[in-house]
């Protein structure tokens, strides 16, 4: 698929930074890329990265990227742009968590899942896993992200293993356009 636009949604309690040249790389390989610095986890982040990503009009389709904890928030962000009438094209889960659906078990978390609607996917999703540590300061063991990108293969998402020298740039792109 062609992109509108990339948005780049770092983990929650993150910031934009976790990307690090990433959102750079992938303009010079032509793409529309924004990668907006939520200033608050929880329960605020989805309304918060909903309102910079309509502040920069986005183009659509879009493809919402997700680093880490961001995965299972991506079925309400895309809910909030499909609200916004911004049409979402694709997901794409860099060593990310993904959605699940809300167990009855959940609401007795100190701060519940975001909602996953029931009509989600609703495009195309694939799973980029990469080898070294989160930028973002967490601790990502291997064996999580391992069993997210088995899921993600499980779900008959496309699924790619991002190895250094290689540019992480090159392997996101080539995934989306699997998508």
């Amino acid at each position: 698929m062609t992109p509108g636009t990339l948005v780049l949604l770092h983990a929650p309690q993150a910031s934009s930074v976790a990307w690090g040249d990433l959102p750079e790389m992938l303009r010079s390989y032509g793409m529309d890329v924004i990668a907006p610095d939520v200033p608050d986890g929880g329960t605020r982040y989805v309304a918060r990265a909903s309102l910079i990503i309509a502040a920069t009009a986005p183009s659509s389709p879009l493809v919402l990227v997700a680093y880490g904890a961001a995965g299972p928030l991506l079925p309400a962000v895309a809910l909030a742009q499909r609200a916004a009438h911004r049409k979402v094209g694709g997901y794409v889960f860099v060593d990310a968590e993904l959605p699940r659906l809300r167990r009855q078990h959940d609401h007795d978390e100190a701060e519940p899942p975001a909602p996953v609607p029931t009509d989600w996917p609703d495009a195309p999703c694939g799973y980029l896993l990469t080898h070294g540590t989160r930028k973002d300061g967490s601790i990502a063991q291997p064996d999580e992200r391992e069993q997210a990108m088995r899921e993600a293969t499980l779900r008959g998402w496309p699924v790619v293993e991002h190895r250094p020298p290689s540019a992480a740039a090159q392997s996101l792109s080539e995934l989306i356009a699997t998508l």
